[in-house]
């Protein structure tokens, strides 16, 4: 059963979508070369899975503490002062996705008010759109989740 909790969360959907997607334009490729016709739909899904899996790293990225970082200035610094650094940075991950998560929100709902639809595919626009707020929730769990880890380890 997928869950929030589960480690692997992103790795399944994310593998789930890359493979949804590389069909996708395979499919596409193939019917543009038999004949003379074309999907338009293809790029609008590829485009917005593309952002969606983006978000999905960014989340395992934190998750596994593989985010990248410049660590020359951190490294020379003392223990105590390397502990106020790494909280800081936390501090303003979490501010940086929450404001991506309110911005993501705002956006959503307008998209809501205004029945926004797709161009392609004629469906709304919130469909695609509501993966930055989620995701960005989920980006702030795997922060927190990421954070306790080192404190329980002492890993500053």
């Amino acid at each position: 059963m997928w869950s929030l909790l589960d480690r692997r969360f992103e790795d399944y959907l994310g593998s789930f979508m890359l493979a949804a997607m590389a069909a996708i334009a395979f499919i596409n490729v193939v019917v543009r070369y038999c004949t003379s016709f074309s999907f338009a739909w293809t790029e609008e899904l590829t485009i917005n899975f593309f952002v969606w899996i983006t978000m999905l790293g960014t989340a395992r990225a934190f998750r596994e503490g593989g985010h990248l970082g410049m660590t020359a200035l951190y490294d020379a610094l003392p223990r105590r002062f390397r502990r106020v650094c790494y909280w800081g940075s936390v501090l303003l991950a979490v501010c940086f996705f929450g404001a991506l998560f309110w911005t993501g929100l705002t956006e959503v709902l307008d998209e809501i008010d205004l029945e926004a639809t797709s161009e392609a595919l004629g469906i709304p626009v919130w469909w695609y759109t509501i993966a930055t707020p989620a995701f960005s929730l989920l980006i702030i769990f795997r922060i927190a989740q990421r954070a306790v880890e080192d404190q329980r380890a002492n890993n500053f």
